[in-house]
């Protein structure tokens, strides 16, 4: 049997009393991944293109969840999502679902997860963030990233950290000048932290994959301007789709374009050697120069130069 948990906040009690009784019928820690999973799709699909392949296969997903349950049990889904933005919204000094989670006990599932409490990320936060000032006065914004993010606790810190300074850092709105690159391999606690990020007004994006053999990769080298490979999956936060962001990206496009574009001053790469010697024809010589400079158009974000949290 298990214990009976004691929660400290209010909204931890109701969240806990309207959840529990689908853990009596089918497994908590699947109910909760269905939760979380549906939380995040239903803020994912609200802003993505429904032409894209991805929104299709989440928004088919989410009908498959749906389906398990009883017409009276999907009703409880929404109101659970309603709880964790409103204590969220009243309080976003906190790891909500984190807590939650560790709450229900669900960290005793196989996997044996175990979220950082919030006051110890504060810290941590707080030790990282250095120089942020110059970062944004430098190139206009500065990137956090977090590769192995959990349920986003470390980086809700950071957001809080200069999000609520005094006076504000930069000309503007914080959600403006700070993009959040973060990277699970779980994909539950990945959901977990696109769904707190996105309620608290972060842009960025949150990939699903092991940030050791599959790390989070770029176009042109830069991160605004994220690539999905296969075994990943990316959750795009809504503010994320802001026309600031966008133009960022367009700018992104385009200074790859020029860089393509212009002439380069390096040494053949060995592979085109290695072909030419090879007598190959000059289209396959070509073909082999242009996956070379394909490849050098990727850049790895998998640097963590202060810890888990690093600062771009």
């Amino acid at each position: 049997m298990a214990r009976a948990t004691r929660f400290l906040k209010e909204s931890q009690t109701e969240f806990a009393k309207a959840f529990r009784p689908l853990g009596e019928r089918y497994s908590s820690w699947k109910v909760w991944a269905d939760f979380v999973a549906l939380a995040a799709i239903a803020i994912a699909n609200r802003f993505g293109d429904p032409d894209d392949k991805r929104h299709q296969e989440r928004e088919k997903e989410y009908l498959n969840i749906m389906k398990r349950y009883t017409s009276q049990e999907q009703e409880v889904f929404p109101t659970l999502f309603s709880m964790t933005v409103k204590a969220l919204d009243d309080n976003p000094e906190q790891d909500y679902l984190g807590e939650m989670f560790m709450g229900l006990e669900l960290g005793n599932h196989w996997t044996g997860q175990f979220f950082t409490p919030y006051h110890v990320c504060q810290l941590m936060a707080a030790i990282s963030m250095e120089d942020v000032e110059a970062k944004i006065e430098r190139q206009g914004w500065i990137g956090i990233m977090d590769c192995a993010c959990g349920a986003g606790a470390l980086l809700i810190a950071a957001r809080n950290h200069f999000y609520l300074a005094n006076p504000p850092i930069g000309y503007l709105p914080a959600h403006l000048h700070t993009l959040f690159v973060c990277q699970d391999v779980d994909r539950t606690a990945a959901l977990m932290c696109y769904i707190q990020l996105s309620l608290l007004g972060c842009a960025g994006y949150v990939v699903v994959g092991n940030s050791i053999t599959n790390p989070t990769i770029s176009l042109n080298g830069n991160p605004v301007l994220p690539i999905e490979k296969e075994g990943q999956e990316i959750w795009c936060m809504p503010m994320f789709h802001d026309q600031v962001w966008v133009m960022r990206q367009a700018f992104a496009r385009m200074d790859g374009l020029v860089r393509a574009a212009a002439p380069a001053e390096v040494s053949e790469p060995k592979a085109l050697n290695r072909a030419k010697k090879a007598e190959l024809t000059p289209k396959m010589c070509k073909d082999v120069q242009d996956l070379h400079v394909k490849e050098q158009k990727v850049a790895e974000l998998n640097v963590t130069a202060t810890g888990q949290l690093t600062l771009f």
